[in-house]
């Protein structure tokens, strides 16, 4: 039976412990919201006064937290109560540069310390399911492995640069973040054609976006972008979607059309308009 700790008990934290608790680990949790960390209380794990109490004995340590401020706060308030042989497992989205900062400090410190952000959803966590990212010293991935694998269904490691899980999250994030952004407008475009949501996300149903991903994105990726949807006509386009969404918000449809007409200025009219990443990529 493993002694853990999980602080941060909010709604992914709190998914974690009930997965952890459920596989028989002993487990004691802290959160700075008491009556958060109280509420499992039913599922048998020990509630912590502090940071400190939370990881006394403990093997591992999970940190479930807001961002990178709060992370240093947290682990500045119990690293002197961490065992020896315990390993910091680090869940929050954290900025990259912080995160290799935070892990070289602890690394000199003779602390062990492992970046694991997730992509995995409060219900997921409660199945084991989801993917989980790691970046850090190999011999500690190594000895967390089989927790991690335990908690999701892919844990995927990024080698030994301690940003690289913190940077791919953020990119993950972006794509999800940026999907539910991009499906905002089409409904504000289909609000200014009398058309309903649920109709016009049908429509959305018809497209690959994987294949969208894996092929032009692929170009783009390479640096290659002959037209097959020229930069002025996508621009014409975005100004017609523009006129019919009217005065309803948008999320990304106005500074994706000041970047066309950056990049069409700068002579690039006539490329693929994907060309609004030659910056990025060459």
């Amino acid at each position: 039976m493993a002694h853990i700790a999980f602080l941060g008990t909010g709604l992914l934290g709190a998914a974690l412990v009930e997965a952890a608790a459920a596989r028989g680990d002993q487990i004691t949790v802290w959160n700075r919201t008491t009556d958060k960390a109280h509420a499992l209380a039913p599922l048998g794990v020990r509630i912590a006064e502090s940071p400190a109490d939370a990881v006394r004995d403990a093997e591992r340590v999970h940190l479930v937290l807001k961002d990178d401020a709060v992370v240093n706060d947290v682990i500045d308030q119990f690293r002197h109560a961490l065992s020896t042989n315990a390993t910091i497992v680090d869940h929050t989205t954290t900025q990259p540069t912080h995160t290799a900062e935070r892990a070289q400090l602890l690394r000199d410190d003779g602390i062990k310390y492992l970046h694991c952000p997730v992509f995995i959803g409060p219900a997921a966590a409660r199945l084991g399911q989801g993917t989980i990212l790691a970046a850090g010293p190999q011999a500690i991935f190594d000895e967390v492995r089989p927790a991690l694998e335990r908690m999701a269904e892919k844990v995927r490691y990024f080698g030994e640069r301690p940003d690289l899980a913190a940077a791919y999250k953020l990119i993950g994030n972006c794509y999800i973040i940026g999907i539910a952004a991009l499906v905002s407008d089409v409904f504000a475009i289909a609000q200014g054609s009398d058309i309903a949501a649920s109709d016009a996300l049908e429509l959305l149903g018809t497209f690959n976006a994987a294949g969208i991903i894996t092929g032009r994105g692929r170009k783009m990726a390479q640096g290659d972008f002959s037209p097959s949807f020229e930069l002025t006509m996508a621009r014409k386009d975005v100004r017609l979607m523009l006129e019919t969404a009217g005065d309803r918000p948008l999320a990304l449809l106005p500074s994706l059309a000041a970047r066309m007409d950056d990049v069409i200025a700068d002579g690039f009219g006539a490329d693929d308009f994907s060309v609004i990443a030659k910056a990025l990529v060459t």
